[in-house]
């Protein structure tokens, strides 16, 4: 039986490279809810409690803009996550309060300037 004799495999130190961390930041995008006159004030207030977390007091403020100027940003965030949370109010549904009311309301997305 012959052993053989062999130099640990350690890399010499002008061979290591050096470990490099990349961020890459992407670019921001404003979710928009459009206003229209097929939901109440309640409506959006409950959706955009549920879909993104706002307090009662930020969303009613948020359903005074979309009413007085016709759209609101209710957040900012990755593209991804953005064209997610605008198909979530396409799909939240009607506003039972109003009978007239056949589906969700409108919303887009935007890169933030």
């Amino acid at each position: 039986m012959t052993v053989l004799d062999a130099a640990p495999a350690t890399p010499a130190a002008d061979v290591l490279e050096e470990e490099q961390t990349v961020t890459i930041h992407l670019p921001p995008y404003h979710v928009i809810l459009l206003d229209d006159d097929d939901h109440t004030y309640e409506y959006v207030i409950e959706m955009l409690m549920k879909l993104f977390g706002h307090s009662r007091e930020r969303a009613f403020q948020m359903a005074c803009e979309v009413d007085a100027a016709g759209r609101v940003i209710v957040d900012t965030t990755t593209r991804e996550r953005a064209e997610l949370k605008r198909d979530q109010i396409h799909a939240y549904g009607p506003d039972w309060r109003i009978p007239r009311c056949k589906g969700s309301m409108s919303a887009l997305i935007e890169p933030a300037e």
